[in-house]
């Protein structure tokens, strides 16, 4: 799980065995101690289960969190997916690790030694830039 704070880059990320409504909770907190001045916390989220649960959108609601969610099927329009591609470049591609914590060292690497090395040169390829494409008429 992640949130990427555009104006400076800052990657907040946990690594939960799993995730579900219980650990997206947590994870709000994890973001209310990283922002803790913060009046108000905006997050973008994918249309799945948990994300939309009663118990996520009320504990949000308690914590000044609001919720913004996806249409189905458009991970482009959120930049934390971006960062997932970035991360999947940089430690996994084409690598096969031995065991599942080989795995995951090379991921915490990853978000404690690269990300703080490389996120500045991303701002091009990772930001809130969209364009909409108009259909072309037919005729």
């Amino acid at each position: 799980m992640g949130a990427i704070e555009l104006s400076t880059m800052n990657l907040v990320s946990c690594r939960p065995d799993y995730v579900n409504a219980e650990t997206t909770v947590a994870f709000f907190e994890q973001l209310k101690t990283a922002y803790p001045n913060a009046p108000k916390i905006h997050i973008i989220l994918d249309q799945s289960g948990y994300h939309r649960s009663q118990l996520v959108r009320d504990k949000a609601l308690e914590k000044n969190i609001v919720l913004y969610y996806l249409p189905p099927c458009s991970p482009n329009l959120n930049s934390i997916e971006r960062v997932w591609m970035v991360m999947n470049q940089e430690c996994r591609t084409n690598i096969f690790f031995s065991s599942a914590k080989m795995f995951r060292d090379a991921i915490n690497c990853f978000f404690e030694v690269t990300w703080p090395n490389i996120s500045q040169s991303l701002r091009g390829r990772i930001n809130d830039n969209f364009q909409t494409l108009k259909p072309v008429p037919s005729g």
